[in-house]
């Protein structure tokens, strides 16, 4: 009912929702990085 209503909200929301887990796997990667240099270092 809402996307006959407000076409453009859907599209905008899904959007919104990519960006926010493009945001989230970026911010993980460096996090998993960081955590997987300190265990090398922790191995010398």
């Amino acid at each position: 009912m809402l996307e006959k209503v407000l076409p453009h909200a859907i599209l905008k929301a899904k959007l919104n929702l990519e960006s926010r887990i493009r945001t989230l796997k970026r911010d993980w990667t460096i996090v998993y990085d960081l955590l997987n240099l300190m265990w090398m270092l922790k191995q010398l």
